[in-house]
């Protein structure tokens, strides 16, 4: 045992009990209990000894120590690899898919959950070693803040107004409020829809929100949490059954088709609220600056 022994310690297990607070199994089950969170934890360790090991190698300039561990810390762009590729395979299977923008989403806050891990680790162990122990656990909290903070973003209910809406029929065609969904031929297709269908308007609440939700990936996401959290009144091979989302071309608004098992308008309504609001399909036309002449503009 030597002078770094206890700070490394301490540093590895903020650093664990950080990634095990990110780490949560929601109502969409994923990741599974048990297999899925054992990798997981297991990189975290990983994450939480590169970073708290790299205080000790700048203390006693061993540069090539810190290489090495720049090295290593790249490898987590592999977790992006790993999640993307297994949640693509299993996307096949869904009756309603989460969508490559969503799968794509799940797997970047994979990636940056390690480096929080790091940073936490980094941070206590470096207040243990300059300071003491009590700093390194102000030092701990403040760095669980942050990654708290950073755990998630803005949620469907930051940029849009959820309201519910009956769908309804006009001839053949399927409606929420005025947004056309689809056509539906069969008069017992259409009596299951009526019977078991939810419809819901997603009201922008500016400009900019308004070009998020259009987003195809955006809609998708909806349409898989409120399926995954409600369940849905379907199987393969019935086409006529499928969520949609629509948009109405005028005003932006997007209208919401469902048929969950669970017939909780409230319960579909606070789901579809907390939707996250994915980062590849956030767009801010809003922000952007225009010439005072001519048609171009630079971005923000």
């Amino acid at each position: 045992m030597n002078e770094y022994t206890f700070p490394i310690l301490y540093g590895v297990a903020v650093g664990v009990l950080t990634r095990l607070y990110l780490l949560r199994t929601d109502y969409r089950q994923y990741p599974t209990y048990l297999h899925g969170r054992t990798i997981h934890i297991a990189l975290g360790v990983i994450a939480a000894g590169l970073g708290t090991v790299a205080v000790p190698a700048i203390m006693e300039k061993e540069f090539a120590a810190i290489t090495f561990l720049a090295l290593a810390a790249s490898q987590f762009r592999d977790v992006r690899n790993m999640e993307r590729n297994t949640l693509n395979e299993l996307d096949q299977y869904e009756l309603v898919p989460r969508g490559k923008t969503y799968i794509e989403g799940i797997a970047i806050v994979f990636e940056g959950r390690n480096y929080l891990v790091i940073f936490v680790s980094f941070l206590s162990t470096l207040f243990y070693l300059v300071w003491n122990v009590w700093a390194a656990l102000a030092a701990s909290a403040i760095g669980m803040m942050v990654a708290r903070r950073f755990m998630s973003g803005s949620r469907l209910k930051d940029i849009a107004d959820v309201k519910y809406v009956k769908p309804h029929f006009e001839g053949a065609g399927l409606y929420v409020d005025n947004i056309y969904i689809m056509n539906i031929g069969l008069p017992a297709r259409r009596e299951e829809i009526l019977r078991y269908g939810m419809g819901f308007i997603l009201t922008p609440k500016n400009f900019d929100a308004r070009t998020t939700i259009a987003n195809l990936g955006q809609r998708q996401a909806i349409l898989h949490d409120v399926s995954t959290a409600l369940g849905i009144y379907r199987d393969s091979g019935t086409p006529a059954l499928v969520p949609l989302a629509k948009r109405d071309l005028n005003d932006g608004r997007v209208g919401i088709f469902i048929l969950p098992q669970v017939e909780d308008i409230e319960k579909a309504k606070a789901v579809i609220e907390n939707v996250p609001v994915l980062e590849s399909a956030i767009r801010m036309p809003g922000e952007r600056r225009w010439k005072r002449r001519g048609g171009s503009g630079d971005d923000a």
